[in-house]
């Protein structure tokens, strides 16, 4: 019973966090190109472009549309400073920014960390919060959306595919292995709630990344496959969602038109937010819908994409992760079992460390002051420590 609840109570929202099989809502997809082939293909180097100020979206006074508190309003000199890029992955054009510290001298040599944004976010929240403040602490940091999402391109929109989330880890470190001053040997990563699941899935096979750390880690696949916060998973629940996601691709296939899972900030007033009985929905509801909500939010998904998701597990291999493992949660947050189960499944590493944030839920961590402070003096702290010169 507790399995449905949970399963209902995702499907109702369909938030960042939601979680098995969900109602759905159409949207239309252009018709797809057809497909040429080439005899050769002749492959190039990874580059990069600065993205022009005309095609840079403000919002709220912010020219870069940050939404995070303390943000970056200007590039002064001899501060950190707010590089937008862009690059192409897998045939996709995504969109970062990257930050570089004060003083910052293409010709000397920086430790650099990537940050993968949550399910449902964008780099102007969260993410770049985070990329600033180790910026600030002397790091070269990147923050790209995902594929698919926020300003990055991809067609069809909304996809939650984690064998994207999980190139896009990628291609942020090959970014930050060209970019000028950039030591390509002491590259980290950190990854927030879905970007934490989605970052460890990357770095146990990309021993470029020299450390590792996550924030408030959730792990999609489970959620989606079992419910939230569900440790007693009925097999059935599984089943039922991967029959509404085979449908909807069946769907997808035969008229063109993508189901899409509800938007909980659409859906929901706040008075029924605040009845919601897990702190990550009920805290996300004001974050990305009202305290910090920015207009590439992403809170509708494919269903189709949990054809995917279902079969995914971040915590599956966590044994290949051989580099320094920091995870930091909330000691009150309820999303605190997935980050526990991964740590204990880690033991390919002994250089490994559970930090708690005393009374601190899962969202909180992304925007209380204290909270932050402490979070990120423990990131720069980390960083500096396993990115340091050998």
């Amino acid at each position: 019973m507790k399995a449905i609840q949970a399963i209902l109570i995702g499907a109702m929202i369909g938030a960042a966090a939601w979680g098995g099989a969900a109602s759905v809502r159409a949207a239309e997809t252009p018709a797809a190109p057809a497909v040429s082939t080439k005899e050769e293909t002749v492959m190039q180097g990874k580059t990069y472009s600065s993205i022009p100020e005309d095609q840079i979206f403000p919002y709220k006074g912010n020219q870069w549309g940050l939404v995070y508190d303390g943000a970056i309003r200007e590039n002064v000199p001899g501060q950190v400073q707010i590089h937008p890029i862009t690059y192409e992955l897998d045939g996709v054009a995504v969109a970062a920014n990257v930050y570089t510290p004060a003083g910052y001298d293409p010709q000397k040599s920086y430790a650099a960390v990537a940050v993968a944004h949550p399910n449902g976010g964008t780099k102007e929240q969260v993410a770049g919060l985070y990329a600033q403040r180790l910026a600030e602490a002397g790091f070269i940091t990147i923050a790209a959306d995902a594929s698919y999402q926020g300003a990055s391109g991809g067609e069809p929109r909304h996809l939650d595919v984690p064998a994207h989330r999980i190139e896009d880890v990628h291609g942020m470190v090959d970014i930050l292995s060209i970019f000028p001053g950039v030591d390509k040997t002491r590259i980290g990563a950190l990854g927030i709630c879905g970007g934490g699941g989605y970052t460890l899935a990357a770095v146990q096979t990309d021993p470029r990344v020299a450390a590792v750390a996550t924030l408030s880690m959730f792990n999609s696949g489970i959620v989606r496959r079992d419910g939230y916060g569900v440790t007693h998973p009925d097999p059935e629940t599984a089943q039922k969602t991967l029959a509404q996601a085979a449908a909807a691709r069946q769907k997808e296939v035969e008229t063109g038109v993508i189901d899409l899972t509800p938007n909980m900030t659409e859906t929901l007033t706040p008075e029924e937010a605040d009845k919601l009985p897990f702190d990550l929905y009920r805290e996300g509801y004001y974050y990305y819908g009202k305290d910090y909500y920015h207009p590439n939010d992403t809170f509708s998904y494919t269903v189709s994409s949990l054809m995917d998701l279902v079969a995914f597990d971040a915590a599956q291999n966590m044994a290949l992760i051989r580099q320094p493992l920091l995870m930091i949660a909330g000691s009150r947050a309820d999303s605190l079992y997935m980050t526990e189960d991964a740590f204990a499944k880690a033991t390919g590493t002994a250089d490994k460390e559970l930090f708690l944030v005393p009374g601190a839920t899962h969202i909180q961590t992304y925007w209380v002051k204290d909270y932050v402070d402490t979070i990120a003096d423990k990131l720069t702290s980390f960083f500096i420590a396993k990115l340091a010169r050998k």
